[in-house]
């Protein structure tokens, strides 16, 4: 499942009581999404992009901000000086689902976009 593929999936609410997956489904949605993307302790999914300046640092965070609205699901984002840290994982579960690395997908593709 190529990343556009994992992309073109709409990311599902979770309403909490199910566990997070496993570290076998982890690495192979990982593998699907690119080694940009850290997986940390399999509870989270981290990237750190990069910019020529604070600006085009801004629209992009603005471009995830939009992103997490239109999808409901809402990272952890850091902007500094030619950089963006995307943080994802399910709060409600303390871990990661399918629809985090879709998540990812898709701001991996809008990046690309934008650079």
């Amino acid at each position: 499942m190529p990343v556009s593929e994992l992309a073109s999936h709409e990311c599902i609410p979770c309403k909490g009581g199910v566990p997070p997956l496993e570290e076998v489904a982890i690495d192979f949605l990982h593998t699907e999404l690119g080694d940009a993307w850290q997986v940390v302790e399999n509870h989270h999914l981290v990237r750190e992009f990069e910019f020529k300046g604070y600006a085009p640092a801004v629209s992009f965070t603005n471009v995830v901000a939009g992103i997490a609205e239109t999808q409901n699901h809402h990272p952890d984002i850091l902007l500094t000086w030619g950089k963006v840290s995307v943080t994802i994982w399910t709060h409600k579960i303390d871990g990661l689902t399918e629809s985090d690395f879709y998540f990812a997908a898709k701001v991996e593709e809008a990046y690309t976009k934008e650079s």
